[in-house]
């Protein structure tokens, strides 16, 4: 076992799986160059000595480029893992990432794969409204794509495996509060934990259950898993027992480790730091007024960012992002529903 973050953890899966597949590439911009950190947030550091400027590409500040690279590679029989500076990019490659790579095995009757992997910082940390969003949503309403959010390191290096190693374009939602490693955030959590050194992986579409509780549940993805966290312990010593469950995979979903949950809590909580309409939750909630309104005993709620773009100011930014705080009085006025 090693005890490292989120960006070393990344970096560990993906050098294990360059070792062991020469079609595995890596472009983007600054990924790695010299005197450079390593992409915007170190994940990418040291890849080109390990293996060559011809497998670690550094490319020009262009998105549609690197993701029109991305899709020709992949269909051609090539796994690229590409790196964004920063998610919000991810609009310059609207029409690559919907319209080519999501389609393109449906079209081509499955004799076409995009076995490729976009990397996409996301969440607020006062960089204002373009380089601060948590859109998850955006791409789970796109058939074709898989969505997946690490949370911890074990998560981070076994779903970025798995994402490399699956025949369909894979977003990979990486929250910069989350890294750890060499380059601090302010306001960054702690993440470090054990991972093993040894080959693993981590299945889409299974979901992690952090805190065991029985009087509600949570949903909460990313940085909102460890604040929700925190809430459940504080709800905790006010005898609210609060089950917190991350989904880690958004496309394909667990909704079957939810429902469990669910009936057994009769509530649901759901956080996100996506906006409140459409968001993610908004379709989780969905599936709960349609399959379990029943195991219910009180109306699904949810915490997320008001519709507004991200401001710029921190006091502003703290206000709008959900806080533990916050989530906090949404258990109780749900558990005292």
């Amino acid at each position: 076992m090693a005890l490292i973050g989120i960006a070393d953890a990344l970096r560990t899966g993906i050098m294990e799986e360059m070792h062991a597949d020469e079609t595995i590439f890596c472009l983007g911009e600054d990924v790695d160059i010299e005197g450079g950190m390593g992409g915007a947030f170190t994940v990418t550091r040291g890849l080109t000595k390990e293996f060559g400027p011809e497998r670690v590409i550094n490319t020009p500040i262009s998105e549609i480029l690197i993701s029109g690279v991305a899709v020709g590679a992949a269909m051609t029989g090539m796994r690229p893992v590409a790196d964004l500076q920063y998610g919000d990019f991810l609009f310059c490659m609207m029409d690559q990432l919907v319209n080519q790579a999501a389609k393109m095995c449906y079209m081509s009757g499955g004799t076409i794969k995009v076995p490729m992997v976009m990397r996409a910082p996301c969440g607020a940390t006062n960089r204002g409204a373009q380089h601060a969003q948590s859109f998850e949503g955006f791409f789970t309403h796109v058939p074709g794509l898989k969505v997946i959010c690490p949370s911890t390191p074990y998560d981070a290096k076994g779903m970025i495996k798995q994402a490399i190693r699956d025949d369909n374009p894979v977003v990979v939602f990486e929250h910069k509060l989350l890294y750890g490693g060499s380059r601090k955030e302010k306001d960054a959590l702690q993440t470090s934990g054990e991972v093993p050194e040894t080959d693993y992986t981590v299945e889409f579409g299974k979901a992690a259950i952090r805190r065991k509780g029985t009087d509600l549940t949570i949903v909460a993805n990313l940085l909102m898993s460890y604040r929700a966290q925190e809430a459940a312990a504080l709800a905790e010593k006010n005898g609210i027992s609060c089950e917190v469950i991350d989904p880690r995979s958004l496309v394909p979903f667990d909704y079957q480790t939810m429902e469990t949950s669910v009936k057994k809590t009769g509530k649901l909580l759901i956080v996100h730091e996506d906006v409140y309409t459409n968001g993610w939750g908004a379709q989780l909630s969905a599936h709960f007024a349609e399959k379990c309104i029943y195991d219910l005993d009180a109306p699904v709620m949810r915490i997320a960012t008001p519709d507004t773009p991200i401001p710029f100011a921190p006091n502003l930014e703290n206000f709008v992002i959900p806080s533990k705080e916050r989530i906090y009085q949404a258990i109780v006025d749900l558990a005292n529903q």
